[in-house]
């Protein structure tokens, strides 16, 4: 593992304005969404949704949340891993594989032993399962 560290975002809940900016700045869905998911994590109750980030450095190297519905029509494929995102700066040092790790342990803990991802990138993402 590279000189970072993986967070939820409930363990630091003040960086919620950073990270929805950031995931906003990557992936162009409205500011206002990703806050509003965030703050739903927050507040508990449920297992998802959930937010993680890689901290390296003092700021965000990467991220991905748990959401229920990545914007796909399988409803039944649910929870959806979403919006993954490392830094390039911060690429091949294992970043996305850990949130990926990090985030599956984490749901097991919560009671969800399966998470989806909808992705054009298979290549990447079939060798985490």
């Amino acid at each position: 593992m590279g000189n970072y560290k993986i967070i939820t975002l409930q363990e630091c809940p003040q960086l919620l304005g950073q990270a929805a900016s950031w995931f906003h700045s990557k992936w162009g869905i409205p500011q206002e969404a990703y806050q509003e998911s965030m703050e739903e994590s927050l507040r508990g109750g449920n297992s998802i949704p959930q937010w993680y980030l890689a901290m390296a450095d003092g700021k965000i190297a990467g991220g991905l949340g748990v959401i229920e519905n990545d914007f796909h029509k399988r409803k039944d494929l649910t929870p959806n891993v979403c919006a993954v995102y490392v830094e390039e700066e911060y690429r091949g040092q294992g970043i996305a594989g850990g949130l990926l790790e990090y985030a599956c342990r984490d749901m097991e803990k919560r009671g969800i032993g399966t998470l989806y991802l909808a992705t054009d990138h298979t290549s990447f993402y079939e060798r985490y399962g």
